[in-house]
């Protein structure tokens, strides 16, 4: 049985959040003087710091910084707006994202994104990298009143598409989240390396392929048997 489909994670898989971060604390910080009581690289640098790879929502991230620096004149709720509305314009894909998007279009298979975030937020930064027009499903799990890892939000993902676990890939960057749940529920999973690569490191004992550069995918991809429903 052929793969039919490719699902992707948004954040650290398709786009770049790290770099799309850094890029708009900096700007933030340029266009709002009171946070420039404080070195600009100081401040960009402890912002990444408390965000972890977002893992941490913006609210506890600015509170924190207005505490530590003893910012005066802008409350977080502020720099909270802001960021919500201005971080999409900052949003940059991974290297070789559009053309490997394209390449799986043009071999017949579907795309659809799964990820954890609040709905309108996540959908404006994937709308924001161009590649939208690709994707046959986007889900994301505010919208979706689930989140991953839950399996119910992938078999969901899957339902949409027309395809059977057996049929999918999963691409994903974390261990838990995107590929144990991935593979719990029958589907092939290739895990995004993103550097620093711990605590992921044994995503490799659990990844049925590891990439660094989205332009392996393909080939990776398609080369992935499928799995037999019975062997699941």
């Amino acid at each position: 049985m052929a793969i039919k489909a490719v699902l992707f994670d948004l954040d650290g898989t398709l786009l770049d959040r790290d770099a799309s971060l850094a890029l708009f604390v900096s700007d933030q910080y340029d266009r709002l003087p009171p946070l420039q009581s404080v070195a600009k690289a100081i401040f960009v640098q402890r912002f990444i710091e408390l965000d972890n790879h977002g893992y941490v929502w913006k609210d506890k991230v600015y509170r924190q910084l207005i505490e530590e620096f003893s910012i005066a004149g802008m409350d977080w709720q502020t720099l909270l707006s802001d960021y919500l509305n201005g971080f999409k314009r900052f949003c940059i894909g991974f290297p070789h994202l559009l053309p490997m998007l394209t390449e799986l279009k043009s071999r017949g298979l579907k795309i659809a994104l799964v990820s954890n975030g609040y709905g309108q937020f996540q959908f404006d930064n994937f709308e924001a990298l161009g590649i939208s027009p690709l994707f046959d499903e986007v889900l994301i799990s505010e919208w979706e009143a689930l989140r991953k890892p839950d399996p119910a939000i992938f078999m969901r993902a899957l339902n949409k598409l027309g395809v059977k676990a057996e049929e999918a890939v999963f691409v994903g960057d974390h261990l838990i989240n995107d590929i144990k749940a991935s593979r719990a529920v029958g589907m092939k999973a290739v895990w995004k390396r993103n550097p620093p690569l711990t605590p992921f490191d044994d995503a490799f004992g659990d990844a049925d392929g590891v990439i660094d550069d989205l332009g392996e995918l393909v080939q990776i991809a398609l080369s992935l048997p499928s799995v037999p429903a019975n062997n699941r």
